[in-house]
């Protein structure tokens, strides 16, 4: 926090690439100084200007400036984070949000000169809130046709995850695997043998909560599931259903419980 009677401190983070620079003319002294100008105009004194130069706004990890920046921030070395542009900061609508989010929790304020946008008027937080409303818009409409997509496959069939044990994926299908046959010999262990979970989950390989999902796993009997919904799957069953009837039985005889999808 700042004395008393001095100004709020601020931070500047600037960053161009070689190619934007080239096109845009948007160079790092040109933003520093639109800045500079800006954060004085709004009453604060500029602490430190982080400069990430020739780097992408792809990944912030990235950019060794901006985990700096964010982590004097975390810090509390200054009561805001001054930008040029909404873009310098992240080109990734999410990732924006969810920083400038984090910054919010720290009692951080984020101005954008040119997108007018700043978290430290009434009118400013509106717009933020308004950005974040539409983020979390896109959030849930891709949600939802990533679950109508997965929703889709496993009404064909189709595995919708990675391949269980003992089968493997060729060409977007489940197919048994070449150690497919020791899923019915762990399935016959368990049911027939006097051995614990432990025992056998050490016996082949697994830990106890890999077993237990191995022993409780529809996919064995040619089936598919998805939020709650079981359907027919386009592979081949590896046990019965006799067998997989009697295994379920003798965990609820014994009090194990299951694996949650």
């Amino acid at each position: 926090m700042t004395p008393n009677n001095t100004k709020p401190l601020a931070a500047i983070y600037i960053r161009v690439s070689t190619e934007e620079q080239a096109k845009q003319g948007i160079s790092l002294s040109a933003q520093e100084e639109a800045l500079k100008n800006y954060a004085s105009a709004l009453g604060y004194e500029v602490l430190k200007i982080y400069k990430d130069e020739g780097k992408s706004a792809k990944d912030i990890k990235g950019r060794p400036e901006m985990m700096a920046i964010l982590e004097d921030a975390q810090a509390h070395k200054f009561q805001a984070i001054f930008v040029y542009k909404l873009d310098r900061f992240s080109r990734s609508l999410r990732d924006l949000i969810e920083t400038i989010a984090k910054l919010k929790e720290w009692n951080i304020d984020f101005v954008s000169l040119q997108d007018k946008i700043e978290t430290t008027s009434a009118s400013g937080k509106l717009m933020f809130h308004i950005i974040s409303a539409f983020a979390e818009f896109e959030r849930n409409v891709t949600g939802e046709r990533t679950k109508f997509s997965m929703d889709k496959k496993a009404r064909d069939g189709n595995p919708i995850t990675r391949a269980p044990y003992g089968y493997k994926i060729v060409e977007k299908k489940l197919i048994p695997s070449e150690n497919s046959y020791l899923v019915n010999e762990i399935f016959q262990d368990f049911l027939n043998q006097k051995i614990s979970l432990t025992q056998l989950a050490k016996k082949y390989g697994f830990s106890v909560n890999g077993l237990k999902k191995i022993l409780t796993n529809q996919a064995y009997l040619g089936k598919v599931k998805f939020d709650n919904q079981t359907h027919p799957g386009a592979h081949q069953p590896l046990i019965s259903s006799t067998l997989f009837n009697h295994v379920q039985n003798k965990f609820e005889t014994l009090g194990i419980n299951k694996i949650k999808d």
